[in-house]
């Protein structure tokens, strides 16, 4: 059994006395991958009641923290006190009120994602909804957060959006929270990373990277996330400051990753080391403008759901699913704004912004889930649908971040075509009706009948409400891009999603698809293919157009549960992807580079 860390350095306990609520956070077990949490109440109810949150807000799945929680113990006096567990994630501790609980626990960290708990002898990493038990009726008081340090961490650093009280010069001792969900809201970032400071509409920021490799080009970085920051600053509040007195970028790089989880004053990151700029090489590869496109969607949301959030977000409930049927407009409008500030930065052309769009749009028009299901209703089913994707997916439903984001540049090319408004205008002015707080669809509504000078409930019932197609092409045409009409690559001629790392493996089969009619399943292996007397061994799908020719049915030869299966294939005729093209770069210009 690994011995604990002993602790070095010894870290001051003083706390102001509205403080009265201490979590002391400690790197327990590298290798073991353990924190270990000492909570003191000062003031405990006589059956204080304590409970781990659930899920974590901006993902929207339950995760289920308390499965990673062991050794929960209670003193008081000195003396040992019973907890007990009222059910997966709630305990009440039978005490005295007037002494001090000190609650003590280990959390397991070893989850490399965004959204939980890492820690091993390289890296730390936590959000305070994986460690920090919620101590019920004292969640406005001021939560104070200290991290110790050790010998074993010796040369690391801490990186946090909380408001320092009394820190070392390497991020180490208390940060102070004014509530709970303050507290849970600023993720802590531990080890020996890359860091460096900037300022962005005279707003310190400062970007914290792990793991990069040495081509690192950290000033490339550096520069075009200033950019980013300035674009959507000005966008918000022209030449005002923003709702924050800082910010904090955290970065953790890895061989293969990709994902971010925006919180007030912060966001955590996680992307592919490929994906970073390297120094001497300008070239913008698809990876670092994806990258940018997630940095510029999570700060994006620094606005839009962090403050200017759902009624149903107004007090989280960490304890269950917070549903709401808003997601299509909190992510999928982020999701729209994202790309298009990349181009209004200058970050990538029209050309590049336009690749992406037609990306997202191609992506939609392939999910035939989007005739079953709303973007509101979408919205509602996130908890049981989109952070459980299976072989069924595609076809059940459509995603809120894309169908989100086209209802977005539906409605800014519309309001733009009419010419008495834009969306920008209409972000901006919401911003001020809901006082930065929450909202609801109708104030959405209110607003675009105020600045639209009509009602749009016909398009609000159409496009979020229904599943009716967007009118797309027709919008853009008339902002300068037209639409071409390509041959579909051959998996989405079929109605097919599969891997060919070890031969075909079928992933997902589209509803209506040749392929389903032909009766293919999820999981099965494609093995080959006859036809005229002749039998070939596929391993990679493009083998089937090799042996095929002119031949429009086939008999598949498909591996299932172990049997082999011969299904009669009718290969589709004319089936065509979307290419965006732009015909008019003046007629596009208002919209593509637009500046507040």
């Amino acid at each position: 059994m690994p011995l604990p860390l002993r602790i070095i350095e010894p870290m001051p306990t003083s706390l102001p006395r509205s403080a009265s609520l201490h979590y002391r956070v400690e790197a327990a077990d590298l290798h073991g991958h353990l924190f270990r949490v000492t909570l003191t109440i000062a003031q405990p109810e006589m059956q204080q009641h304590v409970s781990l949150p659930v899920w974590i807000p901006g993902s929207y799945l339950i995760r289920e923290f308390s499965k990673n929680l062991q050794k929960l113990s209670a003193r008081q006096q000195g003396r040992v006190v019973a907890v007990r567990q009222l059910d997966k994630s709630n305990w009440r501790i039978a005490c005295v009120p007037s002494s001090p609980l000190v609650l003590s626990y280990e959390v397991y960290a070893f989850d490399s994602s965004v959204r939980t708990a890492w820690l091993d002898a390289r890296r730390g990493f936590f959000n305070g909804t994986s460690l920090c038990l919620k101590v019920h009726g004292q969640e406005s008081r001021v939560h104070a957060l200290e991290i110790l340090g050790a010998r074993a961490i010796g040369q690391w650093q801490v990186a946090t959006g909380l408001a320092p009280y009394k820190v070392n010069k390497r991020g180490f001792g208390i940060y102070l929270a004014a509530d709970y969900d303050e507290l849970v809201d600023c993720p802590v970032e531990l080890g020996s990373f890359w860091s460096t400071d900037f300022k962005a509409a005279g707003v310190p920021h400062r970007l914290v990277v792990a793991g990069a490799a040495e081509s690192f080009d950290g000033a490339r970085l550096l520069a075009d996330m200033q950019k980013i920051c300035e674009t959507e600053i000005r966008f918000w509040h022209d030449r005002k400051r923003p709702p924050f007195k800082n910010y904090l970028f955290l970065l953790n790089v890895v061989d293969d990753g990709y994902g971010g989880l925006e919180h007030r004053n912060s966001t955590a990151l996680i992307a592919s080391r490929r994906d970073l700029p390297r120094a001497g090489d300008s070239r913008n590869g698809d990876g670092y403008t994806t990258l940018l496109g997630l940095i510029s969607h999570e700060y994006f949301h620094t606005w839009n759901v962090k403050r200017l959030r759902p009624a149903e977000f107004t007090h989280y409930n960490y304890g269950a699913e917070n549903y709401t049927q808003l997601l299509w407009f909190f992510e999928g409008f982020t999701s729209y704004y994202d790309d298009l500030l990349l181009r209004r930065a200058g970050l990538i052309d029209d050309a590049g912004y336009l690749k992406l769009l037609n990306k997202t749009i191609n992506q939609v028009l392939q999910t035939p889930g989007r005739e079953v299901q709303a973007a509101a209703q979408a919205s509602f089913d996130a908890w049981v649908k989109y952070y459980r994707q299976d072989e069924n997916t595609a076809n059940a439903t459509v995603s809120y971040y894309t169908k989100g984001s086209l209802v977005a540049l539906c409605f800014d090319l519309l309001l733009r075509a009419e010419g008495h408004t834009t969306l920008d205008e209409v972000m901006r002015s919401l911003w001020v009706r809901c006082k930065a707080g929450p909202m609801t669809e109708g104030d959405f509504a209110a607003v675009l009948r105020e600045l639209g000078g009509r009602t749009f409930t016909r398009e609000l019932t159409a496009w979020v409400h229904s599943t009716r197609e967007l009118p797309l092409q027709e919008l853009l045409q008339k902002h300068g891009v037209v639409v071409l009409e390509d041959p579909a690559q051959l998996a989405q001629r079929l109605g097919l999603r599969v891997t060919e790392t070890a031969g075909v493996q079928i992933k997902q089969v589209l509803r209506g698809g040749a392929a389903e009619l032909a009766g293919f399943a999820a999981n099965d292996e494609w093995l080959g293919v006859e036809l005229a007397g002749s039998g070939w061994r596929m391993t990679r799908l493009d083998d089937l157009t090799l042996y095929c020719g002119a031949h429009r049915k086939v008999t598949a030869l498909v591996s299932r549960d172990r049997k082999l299966l011969r299904l009669e294939l009718t290969l589709p005729a004319a089936v065509t992807t979307w290419r965006l093209v732009l015909r008019d770069a003046a007629l596009a210009q208002p919209w593509l580079a637009a500046a507040h």
